[in-house]
């Protein structure tokens, strides 16, 4: 049973609202997915809903060799948001997929692995592991927000050309590549068209924003990693305006748009940025079943306001507003 089709009154669905969109080659029977890092590496949410009626599942970002992450504490509240610093724990490619997929592919959800690495080599390395189980996955996530160990002064993200030497060592991959970017970064729609360029099939905006809490008594982090990602609607705004300036300076290019996304009114916000789908993140710790209730609320939202598919929002910022 999809989601929209919860939504009835009587025994009749409650307008008849055309969920679907497509992210490059990539159909998805609605635009909410999970966010990497925050539905387990698994089936975990499946305890919660059908897996299959979210748009994808993304599951935590994988490397090449199991990683034990950062020390704790891993997670701090701020007022709107949340600050992590779980530093991509996971049992690596080849765990994932002897302990992991079995469920997901059980589940019948639709999948997109997330590939991390601190080297160009290391990225290739995960991406490689994954064509033994291509079938089973819709898309690879490249997750560039990475330290890169063979440029300390910056993030993968943070370069254009260090995004197109992680877009040429996954070029192995069949399925489509989608590049999530960084918002700590000055021009990100130059770093985005240099992923597009590269062979990207999709932008994901964006990861976190870098954080730091200090005890006051102590003046030490109060994360045991140090500083950490800020997410949750706090910084909505600011992965918005990412959404909004790449798709203006690449039509072409498609957008998935996360940051911050806690109800409807936020995915339509970043359909009408330009983003093709999202991905939901952080309110899912609040609600493990957010992504579900933020599908029927949008389907609801959609026929309350006359709008008979999702696909008539994408873009609408650019061109003057409604439907």
């Amino acid at each position: 049973m999809t989601a929209i089709r919860r939504l009835v009154r009587g025994d009749r669905p409650i307008g008849d609202v055309d969920l679907s969109t497509s992210v490059g080659d990539v159909t998805l029977p609605n635009p909410v997915m999970t966010a990497s890092g925050t539905a387990g590496h698994g089936a975990e949410l499946g305890a919660y809903f059908d897996l299959q009626d979210l748009g994808a599942l993304v599951v935590k970002s994988l490397s090449i060799m199991p990683w034990d992450g950062n020390p704790g504490p891993r997670v701090t509240p701020l007022p709107g948001a949340m600050m992590n610093s779980v530093g991509l724990q996971g049992p690596g490619v080849e765990g994932w997929i002897h302990n992991d997929l079995p469920a997901i592919r059980a589940s019948g959800a639709r999948l997109v692995a997330s590939v991390w690495g601190r080297t160009v080599d290391e990225y290739g390395a995960a991406a490689e592991a994954l064509t033994a189980v291509e079938d089973d996955l819709i898309a690879v996530e490249l997750n560039v927000s990475c330290p890169n160990l063979e440029d300390r002064r910056k993030m993968f993200a943070h370069s254009g050309s260090s995004v197109a030497s992680i877009l040429d060592a996954t070029s192995m991959l069949t399925v489509p590549r989608w590049t999530k970017l960084s918002p700590n970064v000055s021009d990100i729609a130059s770093i985005a068209g240099a992923a597009g360029e590269a062979g990207a099939d999709a932008v994901t905006l964006t990861n976190t924003l870098l954080g730091l809490v200090l005890d006051p008594v102590t003046g030490r982090p109060v994360l045991g990693g140090g500083g950490g990602g800020v997410s949750g609607p706090a910084m909505r705004a600011v992965a918005l305006r990412a959404v909004y300036d790449v798709a203006a300076a690449h039509p072409q290019l498609p957008i998935i748009g996360v940051g911050g996304i806690a109800e409807a009114t936020d995915v339509v916000q970043y359909l009408r940025a330009g983003a093709s789908a999202v991905q939901v993140g952080t309110a899912t710790f609040a609600d493990p079943r957010a992504t579900t209730r933020i599908i029927t609320e949008l389907s609801a939202w959609c026929s309350a306001h006359s709008v008979a598919s999702a696909a008539e929002l994408i873009r609408t910022a650019h061109s003057g507003g409604t439907p």
